[in-house]
């Protein structure tokens, strides 16, 4: 009997939480009503949250409500102090908040009005009010980021920004048009861009790949998504992608150079000498016009010590274009370089001497050698690009040339 009396007492008490709950959202009503939307969310929020909260659903609708009174309220006073300057002042802030806690208290709402109720059905029941309402009053929350990123809150502008690309995915926009939205790409963007400034790589992807679905957009949007993916990076995987996507990107557009730039900077820093020789030689088989896809080959053949190799792909840049300083200079330390090892290989293990024939044919290379130095040194005389004088010592001083190579040792004296 006891038992059965404490069970009673406990079913009352629920009963009586339950009813505590739902009650707080009449009140909050009615606070919302009279115009006191700050004592009115004070009223509903523990309504929101509490399982003894029998309709979440108008529990939600009733904080969106409210939310959405308060941002048309203070629009009004904005409006009016516009006119006349005696009126109050508008809450700016208060108003571009309240808009955007309004949408995701509706979208909140949308979740729990599509649930079933105690009889297992399905009866929506504040969804065609919210779209009436949301179809173009979500264009409120493009001046809620806008406030937001003037008043230097990027965290806010991003939060805004994105909630209006978001929620036209919502269930509760189910069956409106919104495909005429003109300004979607444009927010998607800026909601892109705040978020890889604010390191919200996963977000910046996100909103990036929408606004480059525009194609006046598309190559800024792109700019997002590369480098929040690369900034973005954590583990090899992650590097693989962002690789992979400048990759894509550098063949779907072979004319923008900076696709390229980003792929060559990429191998360079990753100091896989066979990756990158790799990936030249499909550079240079697809784009064989490309001068720094050869230049960039020659590298990674000169890296190797394949001496004949780099000299063919410097002189393939060269011949694209002949003031290309860089190539022409490593054309010549290249040729050096392989005099030098020639040199060591046939001269005599005990003497060091040479034969005559293997001295001309040193002698030939370094000549060689010799040519390509003196063009780089004559297409930047003032060593800015290239420094020249101290191969051309080496050069001057092993074929002879007294006068020359003191010439480039008072040069070197000078540094």
């Amino acid at each position: 009997m006891k038992k059965i009396m404490m069970m009673a007492v406990m079913a009352a008490m629920s009963a009586t939480t339950a009813f505590a709950q739902d009650d707080l959202v009449k009140q909050a009503q009615k606070l919302c009503d009279k115009g006191e939307y700050g004592e009115a969310v004070k009223v509903i929020t523990p309504a929101l949250t509490s399982d003894a909260t029998k309709d979440k659903a108008a529990a939600w609708n009733t904080l969106n409500n409210i939310c959405y009174k308060e941002y048309e309220h203070q629009g009004q006073l904005a409006g009016e102090h516009a006119v006349m300057k005696d009126k109050p002042e508008a809450d700016s802030a208060l108003m571009y908040s309240s808009i955007v806690k309004a949408l995701e208290a509706a979208m909140k709402c949308d979740e729990y009005d599509v649930q079933p109720n105690e009889k297992g059905k399905v009866k929506i029941r504040f969804r065609k009010a919210n779209q009436d309402r949301y179809t173009n009053g979500r264009l409120g929350l493009i001046a809620a980021g806008q406030y937001a990123h003037t008043h230097k809150k990027s965290e806010d502008a991003q939060k805004a920004w994105g909630l209006y690309v978001d929620c036209t995915a919502s269930p509760m926009f189910e069956g409106v048009d919104l495909s005429k939205d003109e300004y979607r790409s444009q927010i998607a963007y800026f909601a892109g861009l705040l978020a890889y400034q604010n390191k919200d790589y996963a977000a910046a992807t996100k909103y990036a790949k929408i606004a480059a679905e525009d194609p006046e957009r598309k190559a800024d949007a792109n700019e997002i998504l590369l480098f929040a993916k690369k900034d973005g990076a954590k583990t090899k995987e992650d590097t693989l992608s962002y690789v992979n996507t400048v990759k894509e990107l550098h063949t779907q557009h072979p004319e923008e150079d900076r696709y390229f730039n980003l792929l060559m900077d990429y191998y360079i820093k990753s100091g896989d000498k066979n990756a990158m020789k790799k990936w030249a030689e499909e550079e240079v088989a697809a784009y064989p016009q490309n001068k720094m896809a050869w230049a960039l080959k020659g590298e990674a053949e000169m890296n190797s010590q394949q001496w004949d190799a780099a000299v063919a792909s410097y002189k393939k840049a060269a011949e694209i274009d002949p003031t290309f300083v860089q190539v022409i200079f490593n054309t010549g330390v290249c040729l050096n370089s392989k005099a030098i090892e020639l040199k060591d290989k046939v001269a005599d293990k005990k003497t060091g001497n040479l034969t005559t024939e293997n001295f001309n044919k040193v002698k030939n290379i370094l000549l060689q050698s010799k040519e390509y130095l003196e063009k780089a040194r004559e297409l930047d005389p003032n060593r800015e690009k290239v420094n020249w004088a101290y191969p051309l010592y080496q050069i001057y001083y092993s074929l002879g040339e007294k006068e020359k190579s003191a010439e480039m040792e008072a040069l070197l004296g000078n540094n």
